[in-house]
């Protein structure tokens, strides 16, 4: 099935004190670079939108020249939101899309296989998401006091791509734009809408680049998996 990339990182980098940690070097590349180079390498996915602030547009293009990216068709400008972000970006698409993949920036150590395998569920079950079983207890807690302590079991700890259909995925957009809603993740969209979601086991190297600490970690990470 046809599959569009959606790469998003339109972020502020707050907590990141104003650092752009999408522009910034791990390994031999930038971090949107290596992002790039993993949907690059997926034989399903056939286009790469980035959806960025506007003044990191050009630095991205040179990245991706660089990178020797192939499937990059678009750079669009964010919103004001992670979902309007993702609206913009999903406004590219071409129309013969079927699947949306769609990936946090500042996740450059996402593995292909694991992508190739999230857009696989998702060709079944209308939409997947990768994620990895959570390793710590989790507590829920009310004024600061626990209230309950669900089972691990039954916990993931969500990361993207999140991947749907095009169809389920519009109807998400509507709905939410419908009822003045506004979602910080992909999987409550659709879920909103009566979408099922598949989580499809990734690994823990596939973190998120939020905090100063994190890019140590993942120069660390890209050593040891390149």
């Amino acid at each position: 099935m046809k599959t569009s990339a959606v790469i998003v990182c339109a972020g502020n980098s707050t907590r990141m004190g104003g650092v752009n940690k999408i522009l910034m070097p791990i390994g031999e590349r930038l971090v949107i670079g290596m992002t790039m180079l993993a949907f690059e390498n997926c034989e399903s996915v056939q286009e790469i939108i980035i959806v960025s602030r506007r003044t990191d547009i050009p630095a991205i293009k040179a990245e991706a020249e660089s990178a020797g990216i192939t499937k990059l068709k678009e750079c669009t400008e964010g919103g004001a939101t992670r979902q309007q972000s993702v609206i913009n970006g999903i406004r590219c698409i071409s129309k013969e899309t079927e699947l949306i993949a769609i990936h946090d920036g500042a996740r450059p150590l996402v593995k292909p296989e694991h992508i190739e395998k999230a857009i696989k569920d998702a060709s079944v079950f209308g939409g997947s998401a990768l994620g990895v079983p959570v390793k710590d207890t989790i507590k829920v807690v009310d004024g600061g006091l626990v209230t309950d302590t669900p089972p691990r079991s039954s916990l993931y700890i969500t990361q993207t791509p999140q991947v749907f259909r095009k169809k389920i995925y519009f109807e998400g957009v509507d709905f939410a734009i419908e009822h003045g809603l506004d979602f910080t993740d992909d999987c409550q969209l659709v879920e909103a809408v009566g979408g099922k979601i598949y989580m499809t086991e990734g690994d823990y190297t596939n973190i998120k680049i939020t905090t100063p600490e994190d890019i140590e970690i993942a120069k660390t990470l890209c050593r040891r998996i390149l």
